[in-house]
């Protein structure tokens, strides 16, 4: 459980906030953690998830790039092409498990790479699409950026 004053992690028995000292009692229960306290866990295992998705693609794409099951009149620039596309998905899926991994570390630079990123994924029909239409809809708000702040760690 974190303060919904300062940020601090508490411990689920505490009663006060060992850094401000405001009463954690008040901050626990569903009505109190505001609207993206619910959310913020599961955007995490999504992104994480898509990590994953973008894994498989580009770990075979890199090994048929680099195998010599194509015949000899296959063109070079084919060979080339898809190593390169399959590191183009393994970027992008260190970039998603970096953006879910800090959701769920509740990160202070998490939630704006997961917006600038959210909105980029609308491109990625069909998964990234609801992937980033879910991701703008928790984090984009003015009122999920007061209360992320509140949550997010300090650096």
């Amino acid at each position: 459980m974190f303060c919904d004053s300062c940020g601090n992690q508490v411990a689920d028995s505490a009663t006060f906030c060992s850094k401000c000292g405001k009463p954690a009692r008040a901050a626990s229960g569903p009505a109190a953690q505001g609207r993206i306290a619910a959310h913020i866990k599961v955007l995490g295992i999504l992104w994480l998830a898509m990590a994953g998705l973008r894994l498989i693609p580009g770990f075979v794409l890199v090994a048929l790039g680099s195998s010599r099951i194509f015949p000899p009149d296959v063109p070079a620039f084919v060979t080339g092409f898809l190593p390169t596309l399959g590191m183009l998905f393994l970027i992008g899926a260190a970039i998603s498990g970096v953006i879910g991994a800090g959701l769920l570390a509740r990160q202070p630079w998490a939630r704006m790479l997961a917006i600038i990123l959210g909105g980029l994924s609308l491109l990625d029909i069909p998964f990234g699409t609801a992937l980033g239409i879910y991701t703008l809809w928790v984090l984009l708000p003015a009122e999920s950026e007061q209360e992320y702040r509140a949550t997010a760690r300090s650096v």
